[in-house]
């Protein structure tokens, strides 16, 4: 039977999902990161697939989204999307030291992984992180100052609104260098990690972390322990074979010996 509780640390709204007999044991864990105006919950069937496999998850609540959407009215929400990305970034440690704590985390064995914003978080924490034992970044990108100038460039177009000056908009570029994935390739940790990306995908461009991938796979010594899966037909949507390729991916990584 598989277990889903309700909780929080330090103010972040999360869900555990984990085998009900071994819910207060430790093991592997996942901490698994949803997308931009998405929620926790939308995650819960990567979470059960990962609970099948004796895998624990952790689905925190991303800032001014779902339980935390509570002053989302009072901002331009996708003006905030960098500033979500570096504070998650910032909380997974939060996370992950709290379950730590509680003896639930099965030493050398921890994961981070997570959709669109959440894969972009996945990979920005690998720059930041080097606790962190495998990855799956599904439709993230890793190169986050060009796919910030790509955004602005698309609410231009969209005639969107804004609000921030020329100067501010290069102030936080530079702040989100320190985290970007591509301007940090030397403090990367080079953990066994999984691309999966729509070729038809124009939310997130696949272009920006296939570019990545062919780079970091030459500083691998390992190569077979970063993938990059790129489905033909698929949007801004991971299949019913992407989800099933992350799973397997944390699961060969996390539950091995």
């Amino acid at each position: 039977m598989i277990a889903v509780e309700k909780t929080s640390v330090a103010g972040i709204p999360l869900l555990e999902v984990a085998p009900l007999e071994r819910f207060s044991q430790p093991l592997p864990t996942v901490i698994f990161l949803h997308g931009f105006t998405s929620a926790k919950e939308h995650n819960l069937h990567y979470a059960y697939l990962l609970a099948e496999k004796g895998i624990r998850t952790l689905l925190p609540e991303a800032e001014f989204h779902g339980e935390r959407a509570a002053n989302a009215h009072s901002v331009h929400l996708p003006e905030k999307f960098w500033d979500i990305v570096v504070t998650t970034i910032k909380e997974l440690e939060t996370v992950k030291d709290a379950w730590e704590r509680q003896g639930k985390i099965m030493p050398g064995k921890i994961g981070v992984a997570g959709t669109s914003m959440g894969g972009i978080v996945t990979l920005g924490a690998l720059v930041r992180y080097d606790w962190i034992r495998a990855a799956v970044s599904l439709m993230g990108c890793p190169e986050y100052v060009p796919f910030a100038k790509y955004l602005l460039a698309q609410m231009e177009k969209l005639q969107m609104k804004i609000s921030l000056s020329a100067e501010e908009i290069e102030r936080r570029l530079e702040i989100l260098s320190r985290f970007d994935p591509a301007s940090n390739r030397e403090k990367f940790t080079a953990c066994p990690l999984l691309f999966w990306h729509g070729k038809k995908d124009q939310t997130v461009p696949h272009h920006f972390a296939y570019r990545f991938f062919q780079d970091m796979r030459k500083r691998y010594e390992n190569p077979e322990q970063i993938r990059f899966i790129l489905d033909e037909q698929a949007d801004h949507k991971v299949t019913r074979e992407g989800v099933k390729a992350a799973v397997d991916w944390l699961h060969q990584y996390l539950s091995g010996s």
